[in-house]
């Protein structure tokens, strides 16, 4: 994941869960190991479409939507996929096989946080570090492709919910099966419950 995203995602996990709107440059950039010229250039294309507002060394969320639609539209998915493989198994017991390092995200990670299915998946796309446990419970298949591994960043599993709402919605965003749409417009509505709108 870009460096401005994980300002961007941070921005938005804290206004949908705390409640915060106004940010420190400096903050952010000690927080994630950044130069304040990259928090400030994280806030350049927000800034231009009145997502943000800069002011000194603050800044404050305007729009909630703006900038989680401009993330969820500048995300690279399919690049962040590290290993693809395919399983004739069902989808919950794939779930199940896990090991307990990876971060699920998409449509295993809404059932599980909200113990509900918008619609029946047949894809499982989870974040992880190292492969080497994932490859042997799942090796190299040549099938068409239901399981997805993402590059995790070391910030992730920092959040209370892991993967925070936000992350969950823009990778939902970015995925091409038809049931995906179900699952965003799903998550948007329990998010603009969070919001109190």
């Amino acid at each position: 994941m870009r460096k401005i995203e994980l300002i961007w995602r941070e921005v938005l996990t804290c206004a949908l869960e705390e409640k915060q709107t106004t940010f420190s440059q400096k903050n952010l950039a000690a927080k994630f190991g950044l130069s304040t010229s990259t928090v400030f250039h994280s806030l350049k294309k927000p800034r231009e479409i009145g997502a943000v507002k800069v002011g000194g060394r603050f800044f404050e969320l305007c729009d909630f939507e703006k900038l989680l639609f401009l993330w969820a539209t500048e995300r690279d998915l399919p690049k962040e996929i590290i290993y693809q493989t395919s399983s004739g198994l069902p989808v919950m017991e794939i779930e199940g096989l896990m090991p307990p390092v990876v971060i699920p995200t998409a449509y295993t990670a809404y059932r599980f946080l909200f113990g509900e299915a918008s619609a029946d998946y047949a894809k499982v796309y989870f974040y992880a570090a190292d492969l080497i446990s994932l490859k042997e419970r799942f090796p190299e298949s040549r099938g068409e492709p239901n399981i997805f591994i993402l590059k995790t960043d070391s910030f992730l599993q920092t959040y209370r919910l892991t993967p925070p709402l936000p992350q969950i919605f823009v990778d939902l965003w970015n995925l091409p099966d038809w049931y995906a749409k179900e699952y965003q417009e799903a998550l948007w509505q329990k998010m603009l419950v969070k919001l109190g709108r």
